[in-house]
């Protein structure tokens, strides 16, 4: 692999040839691609960031955390944004959650919020507090797919977290709320969340 070649087609500020060559990095270490990663997310090209990012996710390395966290909130572009909270988990949900949930209450935008949610849903180290937070904040959206990411979440934790707990108990009495919603993919969801 000629890394200098690599570096050169990144930085081309050509689609034509910097995607693949980002794309070819799937073989490398994660040292080995770090920089060209990083150097992708300096681009102007929105895929190529957002491929950055996706990259950064797959290959966490140190170096990669800050570059990430500073996508996240600054990116002018949704879809990088979404792509790089889902990158942050990769380095470890503990040091990810404040930073996606702040992203989560700052942001307005669908897909970034539907790309938290599906980051932290199925997240083994989701404590019942963040799912039952996150899942709240998700209900009070208007986006009907915000939404059913918030049902699905409070499901999640009837079914998997201990029934005595607070928080179970809360959703229990959201999703029950929730089978009169307006939207019958959210009825559809809470009923499956109560049936766990």
């Amino acid at each position: 692999m000629n890394f200098d070649a690599l570096r050169e087609a990144i930085a081309s500020d050509s689609p034509g040839r910097s995607r693949p060559a980002l794309a070819s990095l799937v073989d490398a270490t994660p040292e080995e691609a770090e920089p060209l990663l990083l150097l992708g997310l300096q681009q102007s090209d929105m895929l190529l960031r957002q491929l950055s990012c996706s990259g950064l996710g797959h290959k966490p390395t140190p170096a990669g955390w800050e570059p990430l966290v500073n996508t996240l909130q600054n990116d002018p572009e949704v879809a990088v944004r979404a792509e790089a909270a889902n990158a942050l988990v990769s380095h470890g949900l503990e040091r990810a959650w404040p930073l996606l949930l702040e992203a989560f209450q700052r942001e307005r935008e669908w897909l970034l919020r539907c790309s938290v949610l599906s980051a932290v849903a199925e997240h083994p180290e989701m404590s019942a507090d963040q799912l039952l937070e996150i899942g709240r904040l998700a209900l009070e959206d208007a986006d009907g797919t915000v939404r059913v990411g918030g049902t699905e979440i409070l499901g999640r934790l009837v079914r998997e977290c201990p029934p005595d707990a607070a928080a179970v108990a809360e959703a229990r009495v959201a999703l029950a709320q929730l089978q009169h919603d307006e939207d019958h993919r959210v009825v559809a969801a809470a009923l499956n969340g109560l049936q766990g």
